[in-house]
């Protein structure tokens, strides 16, 4: 599964993005978020505000029950806003 980290979540996990492989147990972008975060210090706080974090599944905006699988590449990033 590729994951990919934008904006302020970039800077603090000084990567773009990754490939990982979670357990079978993870299978929404909620329990990916909650793995990712207990796999180092820097997940665990670049991902620990879930009121302030947004997600996409194959570039399309998902909710953190939104289902995924191995061969889906999740984005997180912060709120954004247009105008």
């Amino acid at each position: 599964m590729k994951v990919l980290y934008f904006a302020s979540l970039r800077q603090a996990m000084s990567i773009a993005g990754e490939e990982v492989a979670p357990p079978a147990s993870v299978t929404t972008v909620g329990s990916l978020r909650a793995w990712l975060a207990e796999q180092s210090p820097r997940h665990r706080s670049a991902l620990a505000d879930t009121a302030r974090l947004c997600a996409a599944v194959n570039q399309d905006y998902a909710g953190m029950d939104h289902s995924i699988q191995a061969s889906d590449e999740v984005a997180f990033f912060p709120p954004v806003t247009g105008g």
